[in-house]
């Protein structure tokens, strides 16, 4: 699993090293690099295996292909994706279209999301995670969250 929050910069080159323990990770999945995408939810950018973008394609070819929303997710996750292969060091070249979506521009935290991982510019990060922590204390207290997982 993806786990934990790292920080790490563009090196001259414009590259960056991934985590290590994100690497290993998908290193056990059988895979040497990542696919990266601009999150049409945050201004962040997404990155998961080989194994989750397949599972993405598939629940979008599983939706009615003469209706508009299947080309949406589409355009909108498949035609953005790239992969990315890490370089003997482990580092990756984020594409410049990337980096501008994020407003990425020298760090970036790679955030752990479980299957998935996140990129995004500190700054901006640290505001998302406040209010996502105020947001899910209120789902929690709504929901009973805590609940189901007592019983």
């Amino acid at each position: 699993m993806f786990l934990s929050t790292y920080e790490n910069k563009l090196d001259k080159k414009g590259r960056v090293s991934v985590p290590a323990s994100f690497r290993s990770y998908l290193s056990s999945l059988g895979y040497n690099g990542v696919i990266c995408y601009p999150s049409f939810n945050n201004q962040s950018i997404e990155a998961c295996s080989q194994d989750r973008i397949e599972k993405l394609s598939n629940t979008i070819d599983s939706l009615n292909p003469f209706e508009e929303k299947r080309d949406f997710f589409a355009t909108s996750i498949l035609s953005e994706s790239v992969s990315l292969q890490f370089d003997s060091e482990g580092r990756v070249s984020l594409s410049s279209k990337l980096l501008k979506h994020a407003k990425i521009k020298n760090n970036m935290l790679f955030v752990g999301q479980g299957k998935t991982f996140q990129i995004w510019e500190p700054t901006t990060f640290e505001k998302f995670k406040a209010q996502a922590r105020k947001k899910s204390n209120l789902y929690r207290a709504s929901l009973k969250w805590e609940k189901q997982f007592n019983n």
